[in-house]
């Protein structure tokens, strides 16, 4: 399928490695121009030229910190007028008890999943809206759905989001302006792996028995590709789709087990 976004620019926030990179390649699969932001110039460049060398599109690079307001006013500098935004939070979720978080890093784990898209969105639609295309795509986490013990943190902030999403939509699409989420399970990242690892320790358990566990508990049997939910974003950010908005796309392998 021609997904009639060739010529296109997107922003790809966390592009440059795990899912925010399978994002941009699979965008720039489709002919779209992308900038990729992070805050590790290296990794930045290095996948940018992979995706130069895959596709020849063209592809910017934005060194910035996205959880911080120097770093968004960076990006929008660099980057104001995208027609396609993804924005994927580089902090990496991590297991704590809600006893041992202070207001200090509630405030950091809401900056970082939920303002910093928030900022972004807020800024940028407005010209999707004067252009009548904008496809935006928030990567969440599956687990929004089905909290787990030692995560508050975490799904309280993309909670937020979804809730401040599902609020702005119905504005929007007259425009031809959407916004979705994904919500992916087990993907095969670095973040995934240091997750596994975090587990193992604090378990006092081997990586290779949590690992076993996990794949015990999805139904598919594997931990996905990350190009799996690449294309899958991808297809959100397609031409074709400019009624489906506001929606929370689980991609999980079947471990999530609602109807809703």
């Amino acid at each position: 399928m021609d997904l009639g976004i060739k010529g296109r620019h997107a922003l790809v926030s966390g592009g440059s490695k795990g899912l925010g990179r399978a994002a941009a390649r699979a965008l720039a699969g489709e002919g779209v121009d992308v900038t990729l932001i992070a805050r590790h110039l290296e990794t930045l460049e290095k996948t940018a030229a992979e995706i130069r060398g895959e596709t020849g599109v063209k592809v910017d690079v934005i060194a910035a910190d996205v959880t911080t307001p120097e770093g968004r006013a960076a990006v929008l500098k660099a980057c104001p007028d995208p027609d396609i935004l993804i924005t994927n939070p580089g902090k990496r979720q991590t297991p704590d008890n809600f006893r041992d978080l202070s207001r200090a890093d509630w405030d950091e784990w809401m900056e970082a999943h939920f303002y910093a898209a928030l900022e972004l969105i807020r800024a940028i639609v407005p010209g999707m809206c004067e252009r009548k295309f904008g496809r935006i795509v928030n990567i969440s986490v599956s687990f929004i759905k089905f909290p787990q013990v030692n995560f508050g943190h975490s799904h309280a902030a993309r909670l937020a989001l979804a809730g401040a999403i599902a609020s702005m939509v119905r504005e929007l699409v007259a425009h031809n302006v959407v916004i979705n989420s994904v919500l992916p399970g087990f993907f095969d990242t670095d973040a995934l792996q240091t997750n596994l690892h975090a587990h193992a320790a604090r378990g006092n358990t081997t990586y290779e028995a949590i690992v076993a566990d996990r794949l015990k508990s999805t139904p598919a049997g594997r931990f996905a590709s990350p190009k799996e939910c690449g294309d899958l974003i991808a297809f959100l950010c397609s031409a074709q789709n400019g009624y489906m908005t506001g929606q929370n796309i689980v991609n999980d392998g079947g471990v999530y087990q609602g109807l809703f």
